[in-house]
């Protein structure tokens, strides 16, 4: 019944965002599609990293978007490096209107540089009625609100083949270590343990987050992510120690520490979902059910489930998050249409169109859970938006991009280094103090 039901419900809330209709059962109007096309003849250019599947969702919602206002719209795939690329078109004259920005820190660059509108009263409303104060306060700079956290993400789950895990006989762990022994078994049962997408260096700080987060605790964790804590402080040392012996046991990694550095994020699920798997489980937010059901035809909750990422050294386990902030640019050469576009990703109309396509959460509690196109995703959606403010917000994203948010330098490149020989945890925490102490000093 559950799963008819939300058959039902989103297959409602699609229709009434194609023909303007009343909401169903709320008896108001759905503000997406039909609208006055009061915008027809303009285009608003819109800038973020998502490709592949991930564009094309969000491309559903800029869909909507034409439906109910009339302006086209041109979306550009900047890559892992958006602050390098809009600073550049900034600087040439051809700002997007809209940029989805995927770090904390890189919202901070563009607010002190002078780059961000203030958004409007209509859309500081449903960001006060619609989500937690947490995702205004991470959207803020100095008190003014620039940023509407449109897609949010879990980054606490480890996604698995049940299969895999079946053939192996073992269950979900609870801890890191029975995560590691687990693996050890199945990589015994004749496929690796784990798929780890080291050629992008943003998801290695993801499992070092998670790790952290885990084994020294919220204080700590909010110390280092403001950088009032050293990166040489023994409780990082200890983190990347615990990493280490993931990252060092050849048995666990899919072709080992090699095929990792050359594996990006969607290859690393296509290991273990994809139709020649290599691996059982891998390690990444929920953003993993997307790309295994639209490229692999996974049924999330049957062929591709995930577990909590396990607490690490009887800490709590962790719960991180992260997400992506639409700003408008003021140099943008259509910034007033541009609003009206982050207007309506604030509202629960829009998630609900990318919520029905899968691989997405939005931390808009307004948004009816039934537009989540299976359990599993609900359940994870739920989650997140129940935690409200207790949620760690993702330590790279709020770092300065230099550090924390450019392929090639800073953190990324130093865990890379780190996966390819974890030999020494010390060494590496000192370089990573290195690197951020010159990225907040600068």
């Amino acid at each position: 019944m559950m799963r008819r039901r939300t058959t039902l419900l989103t297959s409602c809330t699609a229709l009434a965002l194609a023909l303007g209709a009343t909401a169903c059962g709320s008896g108001e109007p759905v503000s997406a599609g039909g609208g006055d096309k009061a915008l027809s003849g303009q285009t608003v250019t819109v800038a973020g990293v998502w490709s592949g599947t991930e564009q094309k969702n969000f491309q559903k919602v800029l869909d909507a978007f034409t439906a109910k206002t009339g302006a086209k719209t041109q979306f550009m795939s900047t890559g892992d490096n958006v602050s390098t690329v809009v600073g550049s078109k900034i600087e040439g004259g051809n700002a997007p209107d809209v940029v989805m920005v995927p770090q904390v820190g890189v919202l901070q660059q563009f607010a002190k540089e002078g780059w961000l509108e203030p958004l409007s009263d209509t859309a500081q409303q449903s960001i006060d009625a619609g989500f937690a104060s947490v995702w205004r306060t991470y959207g803020s700079v100095d008190d003014t609100l620039y940023g509407l956290y449109f897609k949010a993400a879990h980054k606490s789950t480890v996604w698995y083949s049940p299969d895999a895990l079946a053939q192996a006989g073992v269950e979900p762990p609870s801890t890191y270590d029975e995560m590691l022994k687990a693996g050890r078994t199945v990589s015994d049962s004749g496929l690796a343990a784990f798929a780890v997408a080291g050629q992008d260096g943003w998801t290695l700080t993801d499992w070092f987050e998670n790790v952290y987060l885990s084994q020294a605790g919220p204080e700590k964790y909010d110390a280092l992510a403001t950088h009032e804590l050293k990166w040489t402080d023994p409780s990082v040392v200890e983190a990347l120690t615990t990493l280490g012996k993931l990252f060092k046991d050849k048995q666990l990694i899919a072709g080992g520490q090699k095929a990792a550095l050359n594996t990006d994020f969607p290859g690393s699920v296509e290991k273990v979902f994809g139709p020649e798997p290599e691996a059982g489980m891998v390690y990444e937010g929920d953003f993993v059910a997307g790309v295994a059901h639209d490229q692999f035809g996974r049924t999330i909750g049957e062929d591709a489930n995930f577990f909590p990422f396990p607490a690490v050294d009887g800490g709590t386990a962790p719960v991180v998050s992260g997400g992506d902030a639409a700003v408008v640019l003021k140099d943008g050469k259509n910034a007033k249409a541009g609003m009206k576009l982050v207007e309506f990703l604030a509202t629960p109309e829009a998630a609900a169109v990318w919520a029905g396509a899968g691989g997405f959460l939005s931390p808009n509690k307004k948004l009816d859970l039934g537009a989540y196109g299976d359990d599993v995703t609900r359940a994870t959606a739920e989650s997140l938006v129940g935690a409200g403010d207790s949620v760690r917000f993702d330590m790279s994203d709020q770092a300065p991009a230099a550090f924390g948010g450019t392929k090639g330098t800073g953190e990324w490149k130093l865990l890379q280094d780190f996966l390819r020989d974890p030999s020494d945890p010390k060494a590496t925490a000192a370089r990573l103090e290195a690197a951020a102490a010159k990225a907040y000093r600068d």
